[in-house]
């Protein structure tokens, strides 16, 4: 059963029981990313998240460190384009001491300038370690590229000289303004009551201010755009992606089942052309990134620079076979049933299913049912895919960045189509 309430200054609590589970997660959302930051202030909303387990006013980082070992639960954060989650797991015994213990870190870090020093040392050698990764770092650049000049471009982390000036000040003030009622959810699953679950909240969350914090930025457009980059590396890394489909796209389960057969899994086209009957690369994969407004396809490899011209092709090659050729039958029940089977799976875990809540609530307003999501995947066909991948897979959006000793590889960038 899920539930939901909005206290008085708009913070919605949106919580599911499971009365068989031992557990309960629980999560404080803020619908506010990098996307919703301001380029001088790249990396702020980050850096606040990991600030605030550096300690309260009644509990040091030390302090909220052994608080959470001692009952076995788990506590942690993720910062992403369009959201900031705080979250623990804990048994449901504990869950007013995980209530206190994530409500303290949110209201109440001190911000203490040491700390907050020893933490811009810590993000920068983050910043630092994703740059000296390069199967991490091609993604970070093509997001760049294909959403260049759009706040969806910048690094969810910030860059060396963003992070560098962030003061105590700017951190503050970001988090006064963006940290409001109307853009916080919290969300809950597990063997828990929903009105027991408002009660503690309401007292802990009533100094939050009412009202929304970000300014929706602008839609952003698509060009196409090929980035090579060169850098000494013993393979060639490459991006290749396109336009998507946004979270509530009307044909976002054609987009998830054509992506689970193109690059979703061992038994994906790509995986199998690329890897195993090639031999062409160690990791081969595709994914969708969805965001409010707007989304993209995106395929990885990384190869040898002298296969990576046919690394390319086989790319291509498989994008462009959703254009001309019918998903056989067969393919599409087996790719529907991964989805549905993942999904379900999924939901035996209570922070699952605590995320699940939240994400729906940001992009849809309200849970979505089961049936529908299942019934979404069934009414997908064959046709449905070709249509959407006559929609989507555009040359004039797609985007092309490699990394590596591109000098070396065998390709034009005229090849370059869809």
């Amino acid at each position: 059963m899920i539930k939901k309430t909005v206290l008085d200054n708009g913070i919605r609590v949106i919580s599911e029981r499971i009365p068989y589970a031992s557990s309960v997660s629980i999560g404080i959302w803020v619908a506010n990313g990098s996307r919703h930051e301001q380029r001088e202030l790249n990396g702020v909303a980050h850096f606040i998240e990991h600030l605030l387990f550096k300690g309260t006013e009644r509990r040091s980082s030390l302090d909220i460190a052994r608080e959470i070992d001692s009952v076995g639960g788990v506590l942690n954060a993720f910062t992403s384009r369009e959201y900031v989650c705080y979250y623990a797991k804990v048994l449901d015994k504990f869950l007013p001491r995980a209530v206190d213990l994530l409500t303290d870190l949110f209201l109440h870090s001190t911000f203490d300038p040491d700390e907050i020093e020893k933490e811009r040392r810590v993000v920068l050698q983050e910043i630092s370690m994703m740059e000296d990764t390069p199967d991490d770092l091609i993604h970070d650049l093509f997001h760049q590229h294909f959403w260049q000049g759009h706040p969806l471009g910048m690094s969810i982390l910030g860059d060396v000289n963003s992070v560098s000036g962030l003061s105590r000040d700017g951190i503050i003030g970001y988090k006064d303004q963006m940290y409001r009622g109307e853009d916080i959810i919290v969300s809950a699953a597990g063997n828990l009551e929903h009105d027991d679950l408002v009660r503690l909240l309401e007292d802990h969350l009533k100094p939050v201010p009412g009202g929304h914090g970000r300014v929706p930025s602008e839609r952003p457009s698509y060009e196409r755009r090929i980035e090579l980059v060169e850098k000494d590396l013993e393979q060639v890394h490459v991006c290749l992606g396109m336009r998507g489909v946004q979270q509530n796209h009307p044909n976002r389960y054609d987009a998830f089942i054509m992506n689970a057969i193109l690059g979703g899994s061992m038994s994906s086209r790509l995986f199998q052309e690329v890897r195993e009957k090639s031999g062409l690369a160690y990791s081969v994969y595709s994914y969708i990134a969805s965001h409010a407004d707007a989304g993209s396809l995106v395929v990885y490899a990384g190869a040898a620079p002298e296969n990576s011209g046919k690394l390319l092709e086989i790319m291509l090659k498989e994008l462009g076979r959703f254009k001309t050729e019918p998903v056989p039958e067969a393919q599409l029940d087996a790719a529907r049933e991964q989805l549905k089977g993942n999904l379900l799976l999924s939901l035996e875990s209570s922070d699952n299913r605590m995320s699940r809540l939240a994400k729906n609530e940001i992009y849809f307003g309200n849970p979505l049912p089961l049936s529908d999501i299942m019934a979404g995947f069934d009414q997908v066909t064959s046709e449905s895919i070709q249509g959407l991948a006559g929609e989507i897979l555009d040359n004039s959006t797609l985007t092309l960045v490699m990394l590596g000793r591109v000098g070396a590889s065998q390709f034009h960038p005229a090849d370059i189509i869809v």
